[in-house]
């Protein structure tokens, strides 16, 4: 723990806090990174470079019921060992303590995992056989919390770890991801009071302009690596600072606590890579990875979502096209967490000045009248604009038509996020094929629940077991996507990207190229329900990779036409 490490801190503290606080709390910090540290070796982490094998599924702890006396953690474990184990290699095991609302993202304890899922031995388990992913809940917690109920009652350190506002404050320029109150009443001790609130009245946001919440968040970060975390979820970390007279979104010093948090991380040792959720337009978003040495290791590419479905429900993927050619990778270091579907929902703000706005109405009403639901959120003038589509994305797919493609289209969905550079993130629900939980809003009150149906393990195993089935299909189909993936060094996150602009607009076209130019993947994705014939393969390669021998990868042998919604990959070799 050399001098560097303290004077690189020390820089960080002072940016955010003075450096009179810097001063007074450094030395917790450096405790912070030595405590980190002996966690590295007690591991004895070795650091993990990404390749063409590492794909995320996103699942929640208790996606999977057991029938009998496992946990739904153990089921998950039994679930993914049994039929996706050589697929992924990493669990995304989205919140799993004890939570009051927003299925998790309200945190009652962080330092518990809740007993409804299981024990930390059960996700311990999990990662002896992947590696695991964990979020970190950073900007706010639950109003049932200890730390909010000590707050009530006027204890430190926790009369400090929130933030009060007069609500006569001028609060116009704050920006509002959704619409609701920013501030909440709450009855303090001392009297009536109104805290921040981002998100909802149940989450608490959580007042970083004291450095003991940093500590706090600190402390938490080093035991979720202890208990197994290889990588760490900074969720909604774009709010986390507040200074009035600002938007209180992507505050500077919102960005020097993740190069301090990344600092601690990279001088243990641990390999421990950041991942930002920033769901905003794409230019704010990428602003997370910071030089590319600094910030996120992963950021979620938010627009290819929306991008994806416009260009099915189009069947033209000019604009995909167009989009995926800009996108940029400040470094080796640094990549994006490419998903489709999400615990969430559908993102519009990040294809905000991509897509025309007559396109993004549009597609937010086919999903209204195909059962799905729409968010919105206020914007500065008193409008109101779309902000998230909730429903699942096999069935947002079917705004498209076409009802005897189904799953075929699906597939091909799923196809151009695998080919594109970065690490795969594939929510459970898309893995199997499930289609919305139609019931699931109504019983809890959320739009997102539509895509949050628990399974059964009895009910589940059954239906992939059938050979017939459609869900046996679809992750029959994905499974084999994804183990020709993992055999590619051209789809390595470090592999070159080309997208080919194609004469018809219904195909999109990536090729990924080794870094030592000596092997390359075509990927072909038919978007539209015609069939594409006069493909020139060849011609196409050539712009690859010259003088290649070809062979076919997902089919028996290199074809001349694409059938509707079908997929090509083909790999050539020098």
């Amino acid at each position: 723990m050399g001098k560097t490490h303290e004077s690189a801190l020390y820089d960080d503290l002072r940016f955010i806090y003075g450096s009179q606080t810097a001063k007074q709390f450094l030395p917790d910090f450096m405790k912070r990174l030595t405590a980190l540290q002996q966690i590295a070796a007690e591991r004895k982490i070795i650091p993990h470079e990404l390749d063409q094998r590492d794909a995320i599924l996103i699942t929640y702890g208790d996606i999977i019921r057991p029938d009998d006396e496992k946990t739904p953690l153990q089921g998950l474990f039994h679930f993914i060992h049994q039929f996706i184990k050589d697929s992924v290699n990493t669990i995304h095991i989205l919140p799993f303590c004890p939570y009051s609302s927003d299925d998790g993202f309200s945190v009652i304890d962080y330092r518990e995992v809740d007993k409804a899922l299981g024990t930390w031995e059960d996700i311990r388990k999990l990662g002896s056989e992947h590696r695991l992913m964990f979020d970190l809940v950073a900007n706010h917690v639950s109003r049932k919390s200890n730390w909010f109920n000590d707050y009530l009652k006027g204890r430190p350190p926790y009369d400090a770890f929130f933030i009060e506002v007069d609500p006569k404050e001028d609060l116009s320029s704050v920006f509002r991801p959704r619409a609701l109150p920013l501030l909440t009443e709450i009855e303090h001790s001392l009297g009536e009071r109104h805290v921040w609130t981002t998100f909802s009245d149940d989450q608490i946001d959580l007042n970083y302009s004291n450095p003991a919440v940093l500590l706090e968040i600190m402390d938490i970060l080093n035991e979720y690596i202890g208990n197994g975390a290889d990588l760490i979820r900074l969720d909604a970390i774009a709010f986390i600072w507040k200074e009035l007279g600002t938007s209180c979104i992507h505050h500077p010093k919102t960005h020097r606590i993740i190069k301090l948090i990344r600092k601690m991380l990279d001088a243990s040792g641990s390999g421990v890579r950041l991942i930002t959720e920033t769901n905003v337009p794409h230019e704010e978003n990428i602003s997370y990875f910071g030089n590319g040495l600094d910030e996120a290791a992963m950021v979620y590419n938010f627009p290819l979502p929306p991008l994806t479905l416009h260009a099915f429900m189009k069947g033209d993927a000019t604009i995909l096209s167009q989009w995926a050619r800009t996108l940029e990778f400040p470094s080796d270091e640094t990549t994006y967490f490419n998903f489709l579907a999400s615990h969430d929902g559908v993102g519009l703000m990040p294809a905000s000045g991509i897509l025309p706005g007559d396109d993004i109405t549009l597609m937010a009403r086919l999903i209204i009248e195909n059962g799905g639901y729409v968010s919105y959120k206020n914007n500065s003038d008193g409008s109101k604009s779309p902000y998230e589509m909730n429903m699942n994305y096999f069935d947002a797919l079917s705004i498209a038509g076409e009802t005897p493609y189904e799953s075929r289209r699906f597939i091909a969905s799923q196809s151009i996020m695998l080919a594109l550079r970065g690490v795969p993130g594939i929510y459970f629900h898309s893995l199997i094929g499930s289609r919305n939980w139609k019931e699931g809003p109504s019983m809890t009150g959320m739009p997102r629940s539509i895509n949050r149906e628990k399974l059964s393990l009895d009910s589940i195993t059954t239906e992939l077991t059938d050979y017939q089935s459609e869900q046996h299909q679809i992750l029959s189909r994905y499974c084999n996507l994804l183990r020709i993936r993992n055999e590619q060094r051209a789809f390595s996150p470090h592999a070159q990207q080309v997208i080919l602009i194609s004469p018809d607009p219904s195909l999109f076209i990536v090729g990924r190229i080794t870094g030592d130019c000596q092997e390359a993947i075509l990927s072909i994705t038919n978007v539209s329900g015609k069939t594409i014939g006069s493909i020139q393969i060849g011609v196409l390669f050539e712009r690859l990779l010259a003088g290649a021998t070809l062979e076919a990868l997902t089919c028996e042998e290199i074809p001349s036409e694409i059938e509707p919604y079908g997929v090509i990959w083909i790999k050539g070799t020098i």
